[in-house]
């Protein structure tokens, strides 16, 4: 190089110098504007917060929060049991997810979630505020035995504690003379506030016996109503100054026992006027 000229050995020197220091760059971390790249562990920008409802029986689900440093940044979770007041905590065992189910143990305590941020340069973490007290799973509404909607109800698809009701009756005639011959009785059957039931069974049977004679039990109808016809018998009328028909009314399921299950009855009455 001696031989060089001195310009020539200027430049030679300047790009030999030039080559070192992009490789010392490349080692160190040089940027391209001279400035050293940035290695930061994490820091928390946004705390971690607990989403969903503190009950036996529900879901919670952790946000890790916003956190500053280099990426990628991974997160971990802990699950943590405290008192009423979000303090005395203890890590609940295995619960390291992201979603946390509440437990009968969970009720009366409030619930923390603490989170660790990780990165190739660091960690660091932190610990959400509790959840409101967790409180019991909510208790089911007793069955009613009645099933859904609002329109006429098959016997079938009714149980206990339902009960069927006597709403409505008549006779035909509707006032009872002498000389009835036949006597029709309608009934009218519902249950669940008032919902008309079908396929109940009806019986009826004038008090005392003897008056009419005593008809098999008879279904209703999609309406409700059932139409029972008894002949007169010999003991109508009881006295010459009878002026009431008792009649017992039963309504049951077809192979329930009677006076069980979804059964009622009533004791109804009928005008009875002699004189015509």
């Amino acid at each position: 190089m001696s031989k060089l000229n001195r310009p020539l050995r200027r430049v030679l020197l300047a790009a030999v110098l030039a080559v070192t220091a992009l490789a010392i760059g490349s080692v160190l971390g040089v940027s391209r504007t001279g400035q050293a790249a940035t290695a930061t562990a994490p820091s928390e920008k946004n705390p971690p917060t607990i989403g969903g409802t503190p009950q036996e029986g529900q879901t919670l689900t952790a946000d890790h929060g916003d956190w500053n440093g280099s990426q990628p940044i991974t997160f971990s979770y802990q699950w943590q049991r405290c008192d009423a007041v979000g303090g005395n905590c203890a890590g609940v065992s295995s619960a390291t997810a992201r979603l946390y189910d509440l437990h009968k143990q969970d009720v009366g305590h409030t619930i923390r979630v603490h989170v660790t941020a990780k990165n190739a340069d660091g960690s660091a973490s932190d610990t959400s505020a509790p959840t409101a007290v967790v409180t019991p799973a909510a208790v089911p509404p007793p069955p009613t035995g009645c099933p859904n909607g609002n329109g006429p109800i098959n016997i079938s698809n009714l149980t206990p504690p339902a009960n069927l009701a006597i709403d409505g009756f008549s006779s035909t005639p509707s006032v009872l003379t002498r000389h009835v011959g036949s006597l029709s009785i309608r009934a009218h059957i519902s249950a669940c506030g008032g919902r008309p039931v079908q396929g109940a069974i009806v019986y009826a049977a004038a008090i005392p016996f003897n008056q009419f004679d005593v008809a098999p039990e008879v279904q209703t109808g999609s309406d409700g109503w059932a139409t029972i016809t008894e002949p007169q018998l010999g003991g109508y009328p009881v006295s010459h100054v009878q002026q009431l028909l008792a009649v017992f009314l039963r309504a049951r399921k077809q192979g329930e026992a009677q006076g069980q299950g979804v059964s009622t009855s009533r004791l109804v009455s009928f005008k009875v006027d002699l004189h015509q």
